[in-house]
Formats: structure tokens, sequence, C-alpha cells
């Protein structure tokens, strides 16, 4: 096992993503998140869920009756998947290989895990090209976002003397030692040209609302209603993109 695998799969053992978006503000990621895939997904549609974590996505998906296949990296995400649905069909890879698909094709991909931990531009091309070769429709890809994360981990979280020397002079998070890879919005789209991808639409999964995460879980269920309304209704504004934790691109290949 690499040393990178080992840390990541000691951070999945000890880090419950499945409660994550079980709490009020994981919702909002997930229920924006769901009504996206929704407008994109047709009816006898094939997902594959590349980065699929504990399976929260693939289970719900497979729920609805979608076929769904489940690509994941880290034996502890893959035992509480199988934990849960024994019948779904599971394969153990790195998003950057995924050779085991030779002559399989997907209507849609979603990738809601592997560009928080592929720190090398390498690596990032290389799994979105290998969800472009799998995919004949659409694919879901999230980021964590850079501003977030110096707002929220250097100055709120007061932890900015400890990280400064990681920061260059634009405040870009540059760590190859870190877990997590922060993007920008001009990161997401050199990618997606890199790759030959076309961007159809942009969206913060969840905005502000990691930044207000004990108001929300707080809140009753008529503003916790209009609040989530309010996201959704503005989650596609370009002035608020940035700042949020995380944005997903949904895209679908160009043809030169």
């Amino acid at each position: 096992m690499s040393d990178f695998k080992a840390r990541l799969t000691d951070f999945y053992n000890k880090f419950n993503e499945n409660k994550r978006l079980d709490t009020r503000h994981g919702q909002v990621e997930f229920l924006t998140s769901l009504k996206y895939i929704h407008e994109y997904l047709s009816p006898g549609d094939r997902i594959v869920d590349i980065g699929a974590g504990p399976g929260k996505y693939s289970l719900y998906l497979k729920n609805e009756g979608y076929d769904v296949t489940a690509v994941e990296y880290v034996r502890p995400n893959i035992g509480m998947l199988r934990a849960k649905d024994k019948d779904i069909k599971i394969v153990e890879a790195s998003a950057t290989d995924l050779s085991m698909f030779k002559d399989e094709q997907f209507d849609v991909a979603i990738m809601f895990g592997p560009m928080y931990h592929l720190y090398h531009k390498e690596d990032r091309i290389r799994a979105l090209s290998e969800a472009r070769r799998i995919t004949k429709k659409y694919i879901f890809v999230t980021y964590i976002m850079n501003e977030y994360s110096v707002i929220e981990y250097a100055f709120k979280d007061d932890h900015y003397r400890e990280i400064k020397d990681k920061l260059d002079e634009s405040f870009h998070i540059d760590d190859p030692d870190a877990l997590f890879f922060q993007s920008r919005i001009e990161d997401m789209d050199e990618l997606n040209e890199r790759c030959g991808l076309e961007l159809v639409k942009r969206f913060a999964s969840d905005g502000p609302t990691d930044y207000m995460r004990s108001y929300i879980n707080n809140m009753d269920e008529d503003t916790f209603a209009a609040y989530l309304d309010f996201h959704q209704k503005t989650c596609e504004r370009k002035e608020l993109l940035g700042a949020s934790s995380h944005v997903v691109d949904i895209l679908k290949k160009r043809y030169d």
C-alpha cells in the first residue's frame, strides 16, 4: 500500500462522510447536488460513481432504480458501502486508472471525491480524462475551493501561522503533503480545456453553508426550508462561486 493510500485510509477510518451529509448543513450540499444530477439523468441511464466514498449518492440513486457502479479507492469506505447493500456493484480502483472499464460506457459519471485528493495536475488530468473516456453524456466533478479553505482554516480557525509558508503570494495553498487539494475557478477551467471537456453548468453545492454550520444546524424547519430555497436559487451566481466550500462542474465531451 502506498504511503498516500495509507494516510487516506487512516483519514476515512476516522472521518464519517455519511454522518456529515446527514447533518442539516450537509443536507444542503447533498440535496443541491441531487437536484442537479436529476436534471441531467434520463430513465435507464447507467451511472458510475467514481470516488464513491461510503456510497451516499450511489445507494440513493440505486434505490431510485438506476444501474449504478461504485468505484472506490480505500477499503473502509468499501466496507461501509458493502455493509449497507451487499448487491451494489463495487470496483476497487483509483480514479486515475479505470482500465477495468476497457469497453464499458456509462451515461453519467459522478466524481464527488477524487479531485479533493489529487495534488499533482497530471493526476487530475488523468482522472478527468479517464472519466471522459468511459462516459457518454455528462460528468459531475466536485472541487474544494481555495478561498474557503484560507478563510475557514487559516483565519477563522486561527491556523495562519502554521500554514503561512504553504501560501503563495496570492494566498493559494500549495502543500503537496496535504490530503486535500484546494482549487480556484481558473484551475478548473484549465483542466476542462486540457481534457477536451465543455462546461455545461457550474454551481456551488453548499455556497456559504459551511461558514454557518451552527446556525443552519439549529434552524427550525421553516427557516431551513427557506434557506435551502435561497441557496438553490443563488448557487449558480458567479460572484458567490469562488467562496463556496464546494463547487461542482457539469461537463460534457467537447468535439472540435
